[in-house]
């Protein structure tokens, strides 16, 4: 398994939702210097973009399974 998920897997659901509020405004704040400046995106956007999507997919799992388990 990937070692991120599993860091991830290990986590709380509350302190996942923080991380995940955190994630998306760090891409909102990069996707807005990338268009003041007129530049391409980076690979930290790559970065955020799949860790918000494992944080989705464990709280996700989370959810189906009947509750938070951590």
């Amino acid at each position: 398994m990937n070692k991120a998920l599993t860091e991830i897997r290990g986590e709380d659901t509350r302190a996942l939702q923080s991380r995940l509020a955190d994630l998306r405004k760090e891409q909102f704040d990069l996707r807005f210097h990338a268009a003041d400046e007129g530049t391409v995106m980076t690979s930290r956007n790559r970065e955020i973009r799949r860790t918000i999507a494992r944080i989705l997919t464990v709280i996700g799992e989370r959810q189906r399974a009947g509750g938070d388990q951590k």
